[in-house]
């Protein structure tokens, strides 16, 4: 979510995102709640990392240049909650994709996704499709969501952007559950709207962690316009939940 910059504002952003992106990830990193089962990683395989590693390219994983930590629950079940590490690519202007994990350290558990899109594209949407969509308001005003890493002003300048847009995320490796494999269904999540939902233990770990304080990006982001929200966004508040179930005899969500 390195937003919808001007072409050469962005540049720089991304760079600079780029450039600290380590120092966000270094000693303040999150640990995965769980270990996928296995055996270790064996020298040979090791060896062929290194060699791919050292002759191939990979530019859809260099485009992810821009980390972002927030918060989302499961879809029409707001107690089930967690910390969620965006690693993110703009594709334009008006759309932006980022791969998701349970952690910023080397072995996090990739949780799932999430595309965002500008106001002007989710106003296109038909109602159904808008229903599977959160807005990002609250989550800017809040202070919830953050770049960790980069200067304030050019977070600020970030979450101008992005508070006027809306995501749609999936999560396919419930590790919140504890659950060591990618098992159950994919599920819908969403972001909170307003004080009080996100559980505060939840938010004051992360910004201990990360040596943030919440409360005072909320004041300073004060002067942040909001702009409306679509009401066909965030539908479980008007009762609407869109949520896969589990299957017949399958791994169970909460």
């Amino acid at each position: 979510m390195k937003f919808m910059l001007t072409a050469h504002r962005g540049r720089a952003i991304a760079m600079l995102g780029s450039a600290l992106l380590l120092s966000a990830c270094g000693d303040r990193q999150a640990a995965s709640p769980v270990t996928a089962p296995g055996s270790p990683t064996a020298a040979k395989t090791r060896v062929l990392e290194a060699g791919a590693s050292a002759l191939q390219t990979t530019p859809p994983i260099e485009a992810l240049n821009t980390y972002l930590d927030g918060f989302h629950f499961y879809n029409g079940q707001m107690d089930h909650q967690m910390e969620a590490h965006h690693f993110c690519s703009v594709l334009n202007e008006d759309v932006t994709q980022c791969v998701i994990y349970d952690s910023n350290a080397r072995d996090g558990k990739l949780m799932g996704v999430e595309y965002i899109i500008s106001a002007k594209l989710f106003a296109g949407l038909e109602a159904s499709e808008k229903a599977l969509w959160h807005s990002h308001v609250h989550e800017v005003k809040s202070g919830q969501l953050v770049a960790p890493g980069i200067p304030d002003v050019a977070e600020h300048e970030l979450m101008k952007k992005i508070i006027g847009t809306y995501g749609k995320t999936w999560h396919t490796w419930h590790t919140d559950q504890q659950k060591t494999l990618p098992l159950g269904m994919p599920q819908l999540m969403m972001g909170f709207v307003a004080d009080g939902q996100a559980a505060p233990g939840m938010v004051t770990a992360r910004d201990h962690r990360l040596g943030i304080d919440s409360r005072q990006k909320r004041e300073e982001r004060e002067p942040i316009p909001a702009p409306l929200v679509d009401p066909g966004a965030d539908a479980w508040q008007h009762g609407r939940v869109v949520q896969i179930p589990p299957q017949a005899g399958g791994s169970k969500h909460p």
